[in-house]
């Protein structure tokens, strides 16, 4: 039969038993690990939101556009009528129509005007808002690099993982402000 040992209350097995820690420097990693990875939720939650907002944004500008662009046909169209009717009409009769499609296209040119300005506002906004995902989506890549060497050192118990998992988590850190506070 294979023989048994037991320790006693001092040694190495007794400060396992007792849960003391015999690797501070490991303890000190995983609880920097511990905060890379809520730092690194809080750059992913803001990285999607900040691509949809992005996504919105462009929507909407998608959508001036587009009524731009309808609101500059009825214009065409109106001046094209107010020119037919001068021309083909009685010009008795066609002076008041042709008259009415010219107020009716001046309305449309100022209304045309305002949603253009209106979606290069909005090009502008998704701009900044697709730069600020791309901030966020860098603190992202930083930060996952930073939890990815800190945990090498467990397999590894070289101290220079953690070191440079620290300067990455750094970096993606900053980002990470500069995405929120932008």
């Amino acid at each position: 039969m294979a023989e048994v040992e037991v320790h006693g209350g001092h040694g190495h097995g007794a400060a396992h038993a007792h849960g003391a820690p015999t690797d501070p420097f490991g303890r000190a990693v995983g609880v920097a690990v511990a905060v890379i990875g809520i730092v690194l939720a809080v750059a992913t939650i803001a990285a999607h939101r900040a691509h949809t907002a992005a996504i919105i944004t462009r929507t909407q500008v998608n959508d001036d556009w587009a009524f731009y662009q309808a609101k500059k046909q009825r214009e065409h169209l109106l001046e094209v009528g107010a020119a037919l009717a001068e021309t083909l009409g009685d010009p008795a009769r066609a002076r008041p129509l042709a008259e009415k499609f010219r107020g009716q296209r001046e309305r449309y040119v100022r209304e045309a005007e305002v949603l253009q300005q209106q979606a290069r506002e909005r090009e502008a906004e998704t701009a900044h808002e697709e730069t600020r995902a791309l901030r966020l989506d860098l603190s992202e890549g930083f930060l996952e690099l930073g939890l990815v060497l800190s945990s090498l050192y467990f397999l590894s118990k070289r101290r220079f993982f953690p070191l440079l998992g620290a300067l990455a988590a750094l970096l993606g850190a900053a980002f990470t402000l500069w995405g929120l506070i932008t």
